[in-house]
């Protein structure tokens, strides 16, 4: 094992662990991991800068897909953008009530933006709520999804067994 492993390893599972909590940069991490991990190893030319190039984007895929499955669940089920922000604000209370409250904080958070900003009755808070709470779950699921796959690559790579495109 080689520093450059250890350390994209360790930036790698902040950011598996930063897929959850929203306050921690997860994309950020691993590309700041795998541009670490070339560096340290000797940054050696054309199949470096094809895999940090590789890097950028699939660590912006990502990031894009989080957000787009967000609003998509949004909107699909009725829900504002005042929705989205209450769940993400939800989702950092929720922090606070582990285990639980990543799953009710957003949940919570979007109802009351809809409640009380948007002014929507009950029962259609509740199913935008709904919605943008799928929306964030399958987000969060895709950028784990994402990002393991992306670690695993990189990994292989750093180990020495794998080259630049594969």
């Amino acid at each position: 094992m080689t520093l450059a492993f250890i350390v994209f390893l360790v930036l790698w599972l902040l950011a598996l662990v930063g897929t959850f909590i929203p306050v921690i940069p997860a994309t950020a991490l691993l590309l700041v991991g795998g541009a670490a991990g070339v560096f340290i190893k000797g940054y050696s030319g054309t199949g470096d800068a094809i895999f940090l190039a590789v890097l950028v984007v699939l660590t912006l895929v990502s990031s894009f897909a989080d957000n787009i499955a967000t609003a998509w669940g949004a909107g699909r089920y009725g829900g504002s953008k005042q929705a989205m922000w209450g769940a993400i604000a939800g989702s950092l209370i929720g922090l606070l009530l582990p285990p639980l409250g990543i799953l009710i904080g957003p949940l919570l958070g979007a109802f009351a933006a809809e409640l009380l900003l948007v002014r929507k009755p009950v029962d259609e808070a509740a199913r935008s709520a709904f919605g943008t709470l799928v929306g964030l779950l399958t987000g969060m699921a895709a950028k784990f999804v994402l990002n393991l796959l992306i670690g695993l690559w990189a990994l292989w790579r750093f180990w020495g067994q794998g080259p630049a495109l594969f």
